[in-house]
């Protein structure tokens, strides 16, 4: 590449349509032309086909220069519809010279090429700006320093149709550098990126850091091609070589900047070394007996771990003469290559210069970070009496009195403290000050490394530690939970706009929102800055996390009144559900974060779900969704019942139908796995047709056989409810399996049942007018209220499961389910608790009068031959006391 810039060959597109003329610098490798405004070029005539042609840029042979060529037609092959003309000639493809015209279809659309040098990028870049390009470039150039013109030869071996494939593929047009050489280290090849990435690789050759030793290393690779590191400047890079003797040449691809990862690897390095060492600082302050060793131990595992030259421990006292404020270095760790400083620190007053605002810094429990030459002239003199260029200083407290300062000092060069070292240095404080109270100060020590100082909610660590006791739960119990990443849409303008400290504020305020709409067992966690996590276990049904993301997403919507300002914001929540596509704790929280943006790509103030909202989805889930769409005709769905049972008579009075999938191959496919992709596919509709049907024909068949009659409860998805001839589907049914209404109880959720008030109202009466029960489901997780549920015709309320789990631990819980029932009982509604696992559970229910329960303390849902076999029993024996049981 010329080494001047004035030496570059320029390329100008200027563009002529209805819209007017516009000048285009072109940079990119290629360029789409059409009328649709997908492409890079628009232009504006309706002669002009969607995608018109293809611009693309060509490196000419030998030289780091460029030209263009244009190509009538898509990237797909197909041509315009009218055609493409290059200087009144029509034309498939012409490689552009400097002053062509370019018509697209008509006269209403065309463009003039032009390729120069002898002008700055700052030029360049402004010729996009100006009116007239020809009085533009004439008024830049000069007598003595002409405009060259690019004069492309259209012989060359890029002008030739045979090349055009290889023009248009990926080595040009890959962003990856590409650099071929011969065996003897000469370059051959340069694709553009390379020549933009790495400017000076012809000059130098094999010189280059890209090219240095390749040869050496090519003759005899162990492995061919093979992958080294390599360093240009202060960046890192993966570089691929292949030899290919048969080609005699070696080909190298730079694979990807590693450079971030390097420092990232190299950061994590440092934290690692740190933490070690406050471990090992606070292990030596725990076995020394003699406080003295175990304080210059702790002190040289700290400095030699933060590579600093020295290490400090002040001690504040009176001074000896005066009885003012004084503070003494009192233990010194230093490199081997230094004298001590002890003597040098020794009575000095904290009312002096020097020292009197680290006194008011440190007494407020603040830390000081600091470059020599950045501090004020006294403090900096005293400094650099010690040869010190940089300072970490943290504070010693003990029992919230200010008692000394520990500190590290670079004498070598200036450095940024960072603030994994700042946080060794205050965990070693915290150690030292409370070495003879120690229960109490691990206490601390441990609240703080697993809780967000600014929320008090747990941080990322402790949320970590509860997730993986969640999924080993999970995996006993064989429930499912979801993993929520949740972040907040407006947060960072009002940081910005009224400060951190409002913006702190607001955090505090958003967290304890969270808090309050989750279930009990939730957990929430602040991840950092803006984002927080939340945990939601023994999740049953796909509903459960829904309500859940409504609840948050409502919640943040009311005003937050702070200091007299009203602010509103926003969440986006990305959800990840325990599955087989996420069936471990890494896998949860990346999908969870990866449906986060999806959400925000998706508007924002809004939750997806990874498994159903992802526009690229896995080959897994489009396997799944193929699978289920035969699963009825395969006859893989079936229907289990799961019995309704009287509290006092314990005799069986209804049933509630329950769909499972048994895959041939994958098995049992859990309900909130393949009810999401149902529900997005439609699909749920004739399978929810299908269950309600099959729940029917059962009951009559119970009551064909003089089995005792019991009401059948059928869910109704949201997509189900809304379907528009649902009334009509459940009087067919009805008629077509012989089964009386009364013995027929439709289930709704509650977050389904108050969406719309009025629709919901309307379709509940005339399934009431048909003599069709009507249940609310999982009563209690929504946003609703007894008080607007009584608008509704209701039968029964099922009180939800998460509940039932909190009756015997937490007394508000207790108090909460008994207020459902007093007033759902006075409301004339049918009270049913789900979930019931344990005696104790029974027992509270019996006492507050619940009529109903269901749950695995009595039965698991059942296959319709166990369900029968229960039914029979019950006939035989008329004997059901809970007991007994």
């Amino acid at each position: 590449m010329p080494g001047n810039e004035w030496e570059k060959i320029r390329h100008i597109l200027v563009v002529q349509d209805l819209q007017g003329q516009r000048t285009i610098p072109l940079q990119e490798a290629t360029y789409s032309i059409g009328r649709h405004t997908s492409n890079a070029i628009v232009l504006h005539s309706r002669s002009v086909s969607r995608q018109h042609a293809i611009l693309l840029r060509v490196t000419l042979p030998e030289t780091d220069q460029c030209s263009f060529r244009i190509i009538d037609g898509n990237f797909k092959g197909q041509g315009s519809t009218n055609g493409l003309l290059v200087n009144g000639t029509r034309c498939f493809s012409h490689n552009l010279r400097h002053g062509d015209v370019i018509n697209f279809g008509s006269h209403q659309a065309q463009a003039k090429y032009y390729a120069i040098s002898n002008i700055s990028e700052k030029a360049f870049f402004a010729s996009a700006d100006v009116e007239d390009l020809s009085t533009f470039l004439s008024e830049l150039s000069q007598p003595v320093n002409p405009f060259q013109t690019l004069v492309v030869d259209p012989e060359f071996e890029g002008a030739s149709e045979t090349a055009l494939a290889r023009l248009a593929s990926f080595p040009e047009l890959i962003p990856n550098p590409i650099i071929e050489t011969d065996l003897e280290g000469r370059v051959t090849y340069i694709n553009p990126a390379a020549s933009v990435k790495f400017p000076d690789l012809r000059e130098l050759g094999k010189q280059h850091p890209i090219l240095k030793d390749i040869l050496n290393i090519a003759e005899n690779p162990k492995i061919n091609p093979f992958v080294r590191e390599v360093t240009v400047g202060h960046a890192v890079y993966e570089q691929s070589v292949h030899n290919l003797p048969e080609s005699d040449l070696i080909r190298t691809y730079i694979i990807r900047d590693v450079t971030e990862q390097k420092q990232a690897e190299a950061e994590l390095h440092q934290r690692d070394r740190l933490l070690q060492a406050v471990a090992e600082a606070a292990n030596w302050l725990v076995v020394e007996m003699n406080y003295d060793t175990a304080i210059e131990k702790a002190l040289a595992v700290v400095g030699e771990a933060a590579q600093a030259d020295r290490a400090y421990l002040f001690k504040n006292h009176p001074h000896p003469i005066t009885g003012k404020r004084a503070v003494s270095l009192q233990f010194e760790w230093y490199g081997s290559d230094l004298q001590p400083s002890i003597q040098d620190w020794q009575n000095q007053l904290y009312q002096s210069t020097e020292l009197s605002r680290w006194y008011s810094v440190l007494s407020s429990g603040k830390s000081i970070n600091e470059l020599r030459r950045k501090l004020p002239v006294a403090e900096r003199e005293l400094l650099e009496r010690q040869g010190i260029q940089s300072l970490l200083l943290v504070p010693l407290g003990l029992e919230d009195q200010f008692w000394g300062y520990l500190g590290l000092a670079d004498c070598t060069q200036e450095r940024y403290w960072s603030r994994h070292e700042e946080s060794t240095l205050l965990t070693m404080a915290a150690s030292i000050s409370g070495a003879w109270q120690r229960q109490q100060v691990e206490e601390k020590i441990r609240y703080q490394a697993l809780h967000d100082l600014l929320t008090g909610l747990p941080n990322r660590l402790l949320f970590n530690e509860l997730l993986a006791k969640a999924l080993a739960n999970a995996s006993r119990s064989q429930e499912s939970l979801a993993v929520m990443f949740l972040d907040l849409d407006r947060f960072k303008v009002i940081n910005d706009t009224l400060g951190h400290t409002l913006g702190d504020r607001l955090l505090q305020s958003v967290a304890q929102r969270l808090r309050d709409c989750l279930r009990s067992g939730d957990t929430v966690s602040r991840w950092g800055g803006d984002e927080f996590t939340i945990l939601l276990p023994h999740i049953s049904y796909i509903e459960e996390v829904t309500q859940a993301a409504c609840r948050i997403l409502k919640a943040l919507e009311e005003v937050f009144h702070l200091d007299g300002h009203e602010l509103y914001v926003s969440a986006s929540l990305g959800i990840a559900l325990l599955d087989h596509h996420s069936p471990d704790a890494e896998a949860l929280i990346k999908h969870a974060d990866a449906a986060l943006y999806h959400a925000k790509d998706e508007g924002r103030n809004n939750y997806q779900f990874y498994t159903t909202s992802l526009s690229g989805k896995t080959p897994e889930l489009l396997t799944l969704e193929k699978s289920l769409r035969y699963a009825l005709e395969k006859q893989e769905l079936k229907v289990y019942y799961q019995p309704r049972v009287n509290i006092l008579t314990g005799q069986i009075t209804g049933m509630e139908a329950l769909l499972r999938w048994q895959h041939p191959e994958m098995g049992i496919v859990a309900p909130s796995i393949f009810i999401p992709i149902a529900e997005e596919t439609g699909l749920i509709i004739p399978i929810g047709e299908w269950v309600l049907r099959t729940a029917c024909m059962q009951n009559r068949a119970w009551q064909e056989a003089g089995l005792p009659p019991v009401q059948m409860a059928v869910n109704l998805s949201p997509k189900q409810f809304r379907q528009p001839t649902l009334l009509e589907l459940v009087s067919a049914i009805l008629a077509e399996t012989g089964l009386a209404p009364e013995f027929l109880e439709l289930e709704i959720t509650e977050s389904t049942a108050i969406e719309d008030i009025d629709f919901t109202r309307s379709v509940l009466e005339n399934l009431q007018q048909m003599g069709v029960d009507i249940a609310i489901d999982d009563f209690g997780t929504g946003h609703s209220s007894l008080s607007r549920l009584q608008l509704l015709p209701l039968h029964n309320l099922k009180i939800d499961g998460s509940f039932i789990k909190a009756l015997t631990t937490d007394s508000k819980v207790a108090h909460i389910v008994k207020a459902i029932v007093t007033l759902g009982r006075s409301l004339g509604l049918r009270l049913t608790a789900e979930g019931v696992e344990k005696q104790e559970e029974l027992d509270f229910l019996k006492s507050i009068n619940c009529q109903d329960v269901q749950g695995f303390l009595f039965h698991k849902p059942l296959s319709a031959e166990k369900a029968t076999e229960i039914l029979q029993g019950e006939k035989n024996t008329l004997l059901c006391n809970i007991e007994y049981r």
